[in-house]
C-alpha cells in the first residue's frame, strides 16, 4: 500500500509542480538559530533534504502568509488550508 503525504510533502509539492516556487519562503532550524531562504534556494542548499533534512523545517510560507507551521516538538501541526486555497475563504481545516 502507498504511503500518504503528509502535510508539508503536499505544501512542497504543490509549490513545486502547481505554483510559482519563487513565492515561497522555507524557515527551517540551523544550530541555535532559525534561517529563512527561498524554496530553490533551500532544495539546493538542502541537497533535495539530504544535508537538511524535512524534520527541520518550521514553517512555509507564500507571498508573506504562512501555508505551514509546524508545532512545538510533540504538538501536532497546525493546519493553514485557508491560506493555500483562498477562495475557501472561512473553510474549516
Amino acid at each position: 500500500m502507498a504511503r500518504r503525504k503528509g502535510e508539508l510533502e503536499e505544501v512542497l509539492s504543490l509549490a513545486l509542480h502547481a505554483d510559482d516556487p519563487d513565492r515561497y519562503v522555507i524557515v527551517f532550524r540551523d544550530m541555535y538559530s532559525l534561517v529563512e531562504m527561498k524554496l530553490r534556494a533551500f532544495l539546493e542548499e538542502s541537497g533535495r533534504f539530504t544535508k537538511v533534512p524535512a524534520s527541520r523545517i518550521v514553517e512555509v510560507r507564500r507571498d508573506g502568509v504562512v501555508v505551514f507551521r509546524r508545532a512545538a516538538p510533540g504538538g501536532r501541526p497546525r493546519s493553514c488550508r485557508a491560506a493555500r486555497c483562498p477562495s475557501a475563504s472561512g473553510a474549516s481545516p
